[in-house]
C-alpha cells in the first residue's frame, strides 16, 4: 500500500511524539544558541535528559514563585488564574 508523505508523517507523530497517557504536551521554541548550549551542558553535567532538566527547572521555579506569592492576599489564587502581575509587586527583587 502506497501512503502519502503526510500520512507517514502523521503516523510517525502518533507513534513517537504524543504522550500515550495524556500527561504531556509538546512545545516548540527557538532559543538562542547560548541558551541551547547551556541546556546541553547542564543536562550532561547532571546526567539527565534536556527534557528532564527543563521540566525540573520549570517546576522548581514555579514552586518558588508560588511560595513567594502566598504572602500576598489572594496571591496563589491570582497566580493560578494568571492574574498575578509580578511586574507590579516587590516579588521581582531578591529580598
Amino acid at each position: 500500500m502506497v501512503t502519502s508523505n503526510a500520512s507517514r508523517q502523521s503516523a510517525y507523530r502518533k507513534r513517537h511524539l504524543q504522550d500515550e497517557e495524556g500527561h504531556c504536551e509538546r512545545i516548540n521554541q527557538v532559543v538562542s544558541l547560548h541558551a541551547k548550549r547551556a541546556l546541553e551542558r547542564f543536562a550532561k553535567c547532571y546526567g539527565v535528559t534536556q527534557r528532564a532538566l527543563l521540566e525540573r527547572l520549570l517546576i522548581d521555579a514555579e514552586t518558588e514563585t508560588v511560595n513567594r506569592v502566598s504572602f500576598y492576599p489572594n496571591g496563589q489564587a491570582e497566580y493560578y488564574d494568571g492574574k498575578f502581575d509580578v511586574t507590579t509587586s516587590s516579588l521581582r527583587s531578591n529580598d
